[in-house]
C-alpha cells in the first residue's frame, strides 16, 4: 500500500486497487517493474501526485480465480480494514489491472458497482465471474487488436455489459489497422450521466503499455496511463474539505484607467478534486468584491473607475468549492482620463492586401475621438468561422503587416482603436484572408467534434484534404489547445506537443493523397477543466 507523502488523516483520499497479471505480482504492481516509478500501478501513481492511496493486493497463486467469490470477499475485507484505518473518500474508490487482473476488475464492476465509482480492464476477459452484472458504472477498456492471448473480440464483450447497462448508445467503434501502430480512442455517447464507456484499441498485441509508432512495451512512454488518469480523474468527490495552497502574489502591467493585467504563481490542490481555477478579489471593507475568475494563472480586469487605488488579492479553488487563503495584496491606481469617458469611433475600411505564404498587409481608415486616437489594436482568429479574436499587434497608424502565418491557412482580422483614457473603440469590420500555399503540395485541415463531455472531448475525423493540383506523399497538421486542455489520446498520425501546440505528422497508410483527395483516419481525444467549452483551434495543413 502507498500512502501521500503528504498524507493528512483530516483530507479524504481517493483509494485505487492494482491488480496483477497471471503469474505476475503484488511488488511488480508496486514497483511498475524495469519502467519504475513512471509505471507504478500502471503509471497512475506518478499522475495522481500524492492525491491518492494505492494498493496492490497479491491474489492466490498469483491469479485471481475468484473461486466461490474469495477474491471479492478479500477486496471487500481489504476496503474495511483501510477505511477503517485511514482517511478515504468513499464516492472515489477504482480499480484496474491487467489480464487476471482486468478479469478481476471487471469482475468487481459486476459485484461492487455501488462501492467503485469507475474500473479500467487492460486486455481482459471473464476470468474471475461475474456476479450481478446488471448496475451501470464507468469503465474503461483497453485492448490490442493483435492480442493473441486474449482475443479482443473478449475485451469487446466485457465492454457492452456495461454499454448496455449504462444506457449508451450501442454502436462499432473505430478501432486502427493492422500495422498502423497506432490507437483509436472512443468515448461512447448517450450514456446515462455520471457513467461514460470508453474504448481504447491499439495496434498491438497482449500488453498494457503500448507505445504509438512502437513494438516495445513501455510504461514510461506508454499513452495508456493519460488515458486511464483522465478516465479516473474526472470524477470529483464530494468529500474533499481541503483547499488549494494560497496562489504566489500577484504582478500587475498594463494598468489602464479602466483596465489591469494581473499574474501570479500556480497554486497546488491535494484534496482529490483538483485545482478548478482562481478569484480575484479586491480589498474594500467588511465585504471583499469579487472582480473576476481565471481559469489559467492570469487575467485582464476590465471596467475599472479612473484614478483610483486597487488593493486585489487572489484566491484559488477547487472542484468541490474550496477557496484558499487569500495571496498577498497587490496595489495599484488606474490611469487618469481627465474627464474623457468617450470611446473613439470604430475604424472603417479594414482591407488586406499583399497576402504571402507567411504574411498580409492591413490598412483602414482612422478612427475619430474627442479627445485623440492613440493607436489600435489588432485582433486575429483562427479559420473562416469559429476561435475567438486575440490581440496580436498594435500600430500607432492606420496600418499594420500581420507576419509569421502559416501556408495554405485561413485567418480573420478586426481592428480596435483606443484612447490616451484607455477608452476602447467597438471593433471595425471583419477581413478574411488565406495565405498562398507552399511549393510542394497544399491541404487543408477540418475538425468534426464526435463528442465531448464536462472534462473531455474526440475530434474524429479531423479531414485532412489535398488542395493543390499535384499528389502529396505527407502531410503535417498543427492546431493549438486552449490552456488548460492535454491531449490524452490520438490514433493514425505521428504526433508531438509542445506546450498548447500540438503537430500531428502522417503515417504510411494515410500520407499519399491525390488531388482533390482526403483522409479521415485522423483524430485525437484531449481533456479539460470541468466547464470549460473551449475547443482547439488555428488548425494548419502543409505538404512535404
Amino acid at each position: 500500500m502507498r500512502i501521500p507523502d503528504n498524507y493528512n488523516n483530516n483530507n479524504p483520499y481517493r483509494l485505487i486497487f492494482g491488480f496483477h497479471w497471471n503469474g505476475g505480482t503484488a511488488n511488480d504492481v508496486d514497483s511498475g517493474g524495469s519502467s519504475g516509478f513512471t509505471w507504478s500501478y500502471y503509471g497512475l501513481r506518478q499522475l495522481a501526485n500524492n492525491t491518492a492511496i494505492f494498493v496492490a493486493p497479491q491474489g492466490l497463486n498469483n491469479g485471481w480465480a475468484n473461486s466461490g467469490g474469495e477474491d471479492l470477499t478479500f477486496v471487500d475485507n481489504m476496503i474495511r480494514l483501510i477505511e477503517a484505518d485511514l482517511c478515504v473518500d468513499t464516492t472515489q474508490l477504482f480499480a484496474g489491472g491487467f489480464s487476471y487482473g482486468g478479469g478481476m476488475s471487471y469482475a468487481l464492476a459486476c459485484a461492487r458497482a455501488t462501492v467503485f465509482r469507475a474500473v479500467a480492464v487492460y486486455s481482459g476477459a471473464q476470468l474471475s465471474g461475474c456476479s450481478g452484472g446488471t448496475q451501470p458504472i464507468a469503465y474503461i477498456g483497453l485492448h490490442g487488436i493483435s492480442d493473441n492471448v486474449l482475443n479482443i473480440s473478449l475485451g469487446r464483450s466485457l465492454r457492452d455489459t456495461f454499454v448496455r447497462n449504462n444506457g449508451c448508445t450501442s454502436q462499432n467503434p473505430r478501432e486502427p489497422a493492422q500495422g498502423s501502430l497506432t490507437h483509436i480512442v472512443t468515448a461512447y455517447s448517450g450514456c446515462r450521466s455520471g457513467y461514460p464507456v470508453v474504448w481504447a484499441a491499439f495496434d498491438g498485441g497482449h500488453t498494457p503499455g503500448p507505445v504509438d509508432g512502437s513494438t516495445a512495451d513501455d510504461g514510461a512512454r506508454t499513452w495508456t496511463k493519460g488515458v486511464v488518469w483522465n478516465f479516473f480523474n474526472q470524477f470529483q468527490g464530494t468529500n474533499d474539505t481541503t483547499p488549494p495552497t494560497a496562489p504566489g502574489t500577484p504582478a500587475v502591467s498594463n494598468v489602464t484607467a479602466t483596465s489591469a493585467a494581473l499574474t501570479w504563481t500556480a497554486s497546488t490542490d491535494q484534496g482529490g478534486s483538483g485545482l478548478a481555477g482562481y478569484n480575484v478579489y479586491r480589498e474594500q471593507g467588511a465585504t471583499d468584491p469579487l472582480l473576476g475568475q481565471s481559469t489559467t494563472t492570469s487575467i485582464t480586469l476590465t471596467g475599472l473607475t479612473a484614478e483610483t487605488q486597487y488593493q486585489v488579492y487572489v484566491r484559488a479553488r477547487d472542484g468541490a468549492g474550496n477557496l484558499s487563503a487569500n495571496s498577498a495584496l497587490v496595489t495599484f491606481t488606474t490611469a487618469s482620463t481627465g474627464g474623457d469617458t468617450t470611446p473613439p469611433t470604430a475604424p472603417a475600411g479594414l482591407a488586406a492586401s499583399g497576402t504571402t505564404t507567411g504574411s498580409t498587409n492591413l490598412s483602414w481608415t482612422a478612427s475619430t475621438d474627442d479627445v485623440g486616437v492613440t493607436g489600435y489594436d489588432i485582433l486575429r482568429a483562427p479559420g473562416a468561422t469559429g476561435g475567438t479574436f486575440a490581440q496580436v499587434g498594435t500600430s500607432a497608424t492606420t496600418s499594420f503587416s500581420d507576419t509569421g502565418l502559416t501556408p495554405s491557412t485561413t485567418y480573420r482580422y478586426q481592428v480596435r482603436a483606443r484612447d490616451a483614457a484607455g477608452n476602447l473603440s467597438p471593433v471595425s469590420n471583419t477581413v478574411q484572408v488565406t495565405t498562398s500555399g507552399d511549393t510542394t503540395g497544399t491541404c487543408t485541415a477540418t475538425p468534426t467534434v464526435q463528442s465531448q463531455w464536462g472534462t473531455g472531448y474526440v475530434i474524429q475525423p479531423l479531414t485532412i484534404t489535398n488542395t493543390s493540383t499535384s499528389t502529396i506523399t505527407s502531410w503535417t497538421v498543427t492546431f493549438t489547445l486552449p490552456a488548460g486542455h492535454t491531449l490524452t489520446g490520438s490514433w493514425n498520425a505521428t504526433v508531438t506537443t509542445s506546450g498548447q501546440t500540438v503537430t500531428a505528422k502522417s503515417v504510411s497508410h494515410n500520407g499519399t493523397l491525390a488531388p482533390g483527395a482526403s483522409t479521415t483516419s485522423f483524430g485525437f481525444q484531449a481533456s479539460r477543466p470541468d466547464g470549460n467549452t473551449a475547443l482547439p483551434s488555428g488548425y494548419t495543413c502543409t505538404g512535404p
